[in-house]
């Protein structure tokens, strides 16, 4: 289970940190801001990310510093949009839904030169968590390797809420949507 919960990217922390080094080396008030969003993140990981549940308000906000931070990257317009109308006092497994956040980026936005969109949605619906998302891509860069993060995510997903979740996946042309429903407990 362990090994299962640190499936986070580390290209993902190297990418930061070599923009974090373009920021610094031109000496940008943003430097100070991705240092914090990148040791807050990493503090997520390395302590949240051992504990058997934690607060959805605490899992909101590292999906906020990880938007943050990618946005940071793109010299691209992209249209990112994070709502969540929900009670973020209720508790989820940690770092179960960046996987999904993380394919939007490697796998949409990188892949576009414009009009590229990722649409994160959190709610509670029947007494179940949704959390979806979509995003385009370039159909012409289409990667059909299946990569070790979604595999994993299911495998957590198969022991940690056994028959009580569901995830799908719908793509078409040029969009793919990804919705993981999971029981929720207060």
């Amino acid at each position: 289970m362990s090994l299962l919960r640190t499936q986070i990217n580390p290209h993902f922390f190297f990418n930061t940190l070599n923009n974090l080094y373009a920021l610094t080396v031109k000496n940008s008030k943003q430097a100070p801001e991705v240092i914090l969003k990148l040791s807050d993140m990493m503090r997520y990981t390395i302590y949240e990310g051992e504990k058997e549940t934690v607060k959805l308000g605490d899992e909101i906000t590292y999906l906020k510093n990880y938007i943050e931070l990618h946005k940071i990257r793109y010299k691209k317009s992209v249209e990112i949009t994070f709502n969540h109308t929900i009670n973020t006092k209720l508790t989820v497994t940690p770092l179960l839904f960046i996987i999904l956040l993380e394919n939007a980026f490697k796998h949409g936005i990188e892949t576009l030169t414009e009009n590229a969109y990722i649409h994160i949605n959190l709610y509670e619906v029947n007494n179940y968590i949704c959390f979806i998302v979509e995003n385009n891509f370039d159909s012409k860069e289409i990667n059909e390797s299946t990569g070790i993060g979604l595999k994993n995510l299911k495998r957590r997903l198969s022991l940690l809420y056994k028959d009580q979740h569901d995830l799908s996946i719908h793509k078409t042309e040029n969009t793919y949507k990804t919705i993981l429903k999971v029981k929720k407990h207060a």
